[in-house]
């Protein structure tokens, strides 16, 4: 596959935009040292791309050999982008259109989980044009989590304690999204899963989060510098076996290919873990957690990128041999 020419998109219209600018460096230093062949292509926060955009036609992109999406959040990880690449009938890393719309649609993410038998936190959703606080205080006691529905990196994202906080947080998720959702708060452990693959995704060795905040939010993850994480994971062989079964099927529930990561919650009281969220595109910078197990199993981050454009060109013969007409 050396010479391949790997087409890297990266940027974006979202608040994602300075982490994508970050994650896409790593990838493009990694790209180059596996001997692939890097086309940048940076897309601004107001959506224009420089240079100019992939077609959506079918060989109308001879220059790109594979592309390599390293957009977080919305219009790169919610579908959007994936199906512009289908159009141009190119192959491309990670999630297909469904998969990384409903991973990115926190509502839908959780019904398909629950579908599957999966543990998610129990939740509410409320609409932007008819929020409800009072619903939420029905349901739950304080603290609870208030998210918007369609967003990435904990941005938009609350710990509530009190009525006067659940107010201020729903109004602030409503900037992001039509939709948000309210959850139970669960006390407990976080951890993170990475998984690999397509017909037969392998996750690896969990790593533990340990925040420097109350929880784990935009700025710990990526302004503090002070949140800890820890490869292994410190708790018990049977947490870590059912963290890495969870994380496989919520992979295969979602209907991913390429790269994911699963996130977790161990609750403190009960035990008990709880699927909270699946990323398909996640990052991939110097503090991110995603390359970083993979490299404590032993894939460093030049192999890595390397096996996820073999799966991006295996999953393209496949969809090549389908037919779209009698």
């Amino acid at each position: 596959m050396s010479g391949l020419r790997v087409a890297v998109l990266y940027g974006g219209r979202s608040g994602e935009h300075e982490v994508s600018l970050r994650s896409a460096e790593a990838v493009m230093d990694a790209l180059r040292r596996k001997g692939f062949r890097v086309a940048p292509y940076l897309i601004g926060k107001d959506g224009r791309w420089h240079p100019a955009p992939i077609l959506p036609v079918p060989g109308a992109n001879p220059d790109i050999d594979v592309v390599f999406p390293v957009l977080h959040g919305t219009f790169g990880e919610d579908g959007t982008v994936q199906g512009l690449l289908e159009m141009a009938a190119l192959p491309y890393v990670g999630a297909g259109v469904f998969a990384s719309a409903a991973a990115m649609d926190k509502e839908l993410f959780k019904r398909l989980c629950r579908e599957r038998g999966l543990p998610v936190v129990d939740y509410i959703v409320l609409e932007s044009r008819a929020m409800d606080p009072a619903a939420a205080m029905r349901r739950f006691p304080f603290p609870m989590f208030v998210k918007p529905a369609n967003l990435g990196s904990s941005v938009g994202i609350h710990k509530a304690h009190n009525a006067a906080e659940l107010e201020a947080a729903l109004a602030d998720a409503a900037r992001y999204d039509t939709k948000v959702l309210v959850e139970r708060a669960i006390t407990g452990l976080e951890l993170e899963c990475a998984v690999l693959g397509n017909h037969d995704p392998v996750a690896s060795t969990p790593c533990q989060i340990f925040p420097s905040r109350e929880f784990y939010d935009y700025e710990d993850k990526y302004i503090l510098d002070r949140a800890r994480a820890v490869i292994p994971a410190e708790v018990p062989p049977e947490t870590v076996r059912e963290v890495q079964r969870l994380a496989v099927e919520c992979f295969r529930a979602v209907g991913c290919t390429g790269m994911g990561r699963v996130d977790f919650l161990v609750e403190s009281a009960t035990g008990r873990i709880f699927i909270n969220e699946l990323n398909t595109i996640p990052g991939f910078t110097s503090i991110s957690m995603y390359p970083k197990m993979w490299a404590y199993d032993g894939l460093p981050m030049h192999e890595l990128v390397g096996r996820l454009v073999e799966l991006a060109l295996e999953r393209f013969r496949e969809r090549q041999s389908l037919r779209y007409e009698r």
